[in-house]
């Protein structure tokens, strides 16, 4: 099955579960990038987003698309492909203003809508090829709008990060039920950097962040970009 397709899978299961037990994640009195709480930064990383239009890349049950609005006042749009995790938005915050929840592939919605003024990701980009994601992210952007990706770095088997542009296994844990096999492109903070790069954005910090707990290997990556202008049209001296 090809790595987008299990990861697909992966999130409907992963919704379905949730809706079971009636889980609904609180909306968060801060952004935060990691699992753990009150580690980095918040959302004063993604600038002044106070009446732009930001969108938030696998926005799952919603609850930070909805912070955003509401604590910032940021017009957010919270693209879903899981229509479980869709669901789960929606059925808890369809009437918050500020807010829109669109179920659909994040790379094919962005090919058809007006370029948005920022965009982040929390621990969803490494689910999507980034030969797919990165090229749609920087034409769905308007030139020097800020993207900011917290990305997983070395996971809970102390697996590092990969050097090369591939996907590997990971699982989603949730108590209670079996794992969920992924396919995760977990890559090094430099090779994330080329990527970036070479699909149109300047990279402007990354940051690794350790899980608080010493003994636990977990750490997480955090991205700040910005996409570049676009590049003017060369003019021909020729008659």
């Amino acid at each position: 099955m090809p790595a987008e397709d299990t990861n697909t899978r992966a999130w409907q299961i992963y919704g379905q579960r949730q809706m079971a037990r009636a889980y609904t994640p609180p909306v968060p009195d801060r952004l935060s990038w990691t699992p753990w709480e009150r580690i980095g930064p918040g959302a004063e990383v993604l600038g002044d987003v106070a009446g732009r239009r930001v969108l938030d890349i696998g926005s799952g049950a919603g609850h930070h698309a909805v912070h955003l609005a509401q604590a910032h006042g940021a017009r957010v749009t919270g693209i879903e492909l899981s229509p479980t995790q869709h669901e789960r938005a929606v059925s808890a915050h369809a009437n918050v203003g500020g807010v829109e929840f669109v179920q659909a592939d994040a790379t094919e919605y962005l090919a058809g809508v007006e370029p948005f003024d920022a965009a982040y990701a929390i621990g969803t980009l490494s689910f999507i090829d980034p030969h797919r994601s990165l090229p749609a992210l920087r034409d769905g952007l308007h030139p020097g709008a800020p993207l900011v990706l917290s990305l997983l770095h070395t996971d809970l088997d102390g697996r590092g990060p990969s050097t090369k542009v591939a996907p590997r296994e990971q699982m989603i844990l949730l108590r209670d039920d079996p794992p969920l096999p992924t396919q995760m492109w977990v890559l090094a903070p430099q090779l994330w950097g080329d990527l970036l790069t070479e699909y149109g954005f300047r990279v402007e910090a990354i940051d690794l962040f350790p899980h608080p707990d010493e003994s636990a290997s977990v750490i997480q990556q955090l991205i700040r970009a910005q996409r570049l202008p676009d590049r003017p049209a060369r003019v021909s001296s020729r008659a």
